[in-house]
């Protein structure tokens, strides 16, 4: 039985783009292009409209701006996940777009290849965070945004000392196989402490697991990056 091709929809307000992201996805046999939006608020009337696994998500777009799609997406309760395109002029803008429910994001010149895997992670419900590239991006939105949640014992208090120590690697940018390395246990095992970790702190995600280790101070910016 042939499985199911992710069905994605493509959001960018530049006809080029939106055309060469469509040729790029159309040569995978498991992804099926299924809508396209020019701007935010048709981004989100074909999302409902599609029910798309996937929605590849540019920023600066007119009507209504790619973070707002994203929040309204996350609000609305789709099964859609969110990858944003972005750049790396554009940090301050992706770390809003994570607070407001994306699973990651993808740099618009990334190889065709890249992209469509990251598409795949995405579908199957994990989150795209590049290591070490995402640490430092991360680092340099937590700078800029200089916004801390107070520290909820009641809350950090539900973790293991191992899921703690696993929370602190996530937010580095750590893969599961960076993890597993480092604590000398296998990955299926930091798989386990990734989903108990996310359950007790009702996170969605590990986009959400980054967000809230540094707003609670778990891992301060300009921290060593994740193990090599």
């Amino acid at each position: 039985m042939t499985a199911r091709a992710i069905r994605v929809v493509i959001a960018d307000d530049q006809g080029m783009v939106r055309a060469g992201f469509r040729s790029l996805l159309d040569a995978e046999s498991d992804i099926e292009v299924v809508g396209e939006a020019a701007d935010g608020e048709q981004a989100v009337a074909v999302v409902r409209r599609e029910r798309p696994d996937v929605v590849l998500m540019d920023i600066r777009m007119p009507v209504v701006d790619g973070i707002e799609a994203a929040r309204r997406v996350a609000a609305a309760g789709l099964p859609t996940r969110v990858l944003v395109l972005t750049t790396f002029d554009l940090d301050e803008y992706v770390f809003a777009a994570l607070q407001a429910g994306a699973s990651g994001f993808m740099l618009k010149d990334a190889p065709a290849e890249e992209l469509a895997a990251a598409i795949r992670v995405v579908a199957a419900g994990e989150s795209m965070l590049a290591p070490r590239i995402t640490a430092r991006v991360i680092d340099a939105f937590v700078t800029r945004a200089a916004v801390r949640r107070p520290i909820s014992r009641g809350e950090l208090d539900r973790l293991t000392a191992r899921e703690h120590e696993v929370l602190g690697f996530l937010a580095r940018g750590a893969s599961n196989a960076d993890i597993a390395h480092a604590l000398f246990v296998t990955e299926a095992t930091v798989k386990t402490h990734v989903s108990n970790l996310l359950a007790k702190l009702g996170l969605r995600d590990r986009v959400q697991a980054v967000i809230f280790a540094y707003e609670h101070g778990i891992v301060a910016p300009g921290e060593d990056p994740a193990p090599s």
